[in-house]
């Protein structure tokens, strides 16, 4: 997972790698941009989970459009926004994001969608690990697991003195 701010045009907005990689492990919410079959832009909000190397799951239903746009082209772009703080005397926004370029699959095997699922629970319940089996078996027949490869991301930032 190369990190690499050379087409970030402002560089005096450059985030570095270690928020970037902080950004990227707790945010809840990033956006999954693609193109649909019939050549149109689509994106969506939605909670992921990084594993630590290079690659993001999300979970889904097992059929819908998300699945229908990457089944037509694997290429896609995540993008993930941290608080942003609004400056309203200096009329502008504190903020960090990135942005990550993804090839997207599906049809894991059982161990990594069921491993997926156990860093959700890791990153956003994890007082309930143990309790959590018992839901990830339950729904898992009606569970699909996207994986994002990233193949390289870039960082973004605005620090307001307040």
């Amino acid at each position: 997972m190369k990190y690499d701010n050379s087409l970030v045009r402002r560089t005096d907005r450059l985030l570095d790698e270690k928020e970037a990689t902080e950004l990227l492990e707790t945010a809840v919410f990033g956006t999954l941009s693609m193109i649909s079959p019939e050549g149109h832009p689509y994106g969506i909000p939605l909670t992921y989970v990084w594993d630590g190397n290079r690659t993001l799951y999300i979970h889904c239903a097992p059929a819908g459009r998300k699945l229908e746009c990457i089944r037509h082209n694997d290429r896609c772009s995540f993008s993930v926004v941290g608080k942003v703080d609004v400056v309203p005397d200096k009329f502008t926004l504190d903020y960090r994001s990135i942005v990550l370029e993804c090839w997207a699959s599906v049809g894991l095997s059982e161990k990594e969608r069921r491993e997926a699922l156990r860093l959700y629970v890791a990153k956003y319940t994890p007082e309930l690990t143990e309790k959590a089996e018992f839901y990830i078996e339950k729904s898992f027949g009606r569970t699909e697991i996207i994986a994002l490869t990233v193949s390289g991301w870039s960082g973004k930032c605005k620090r307001v003195l307040k």
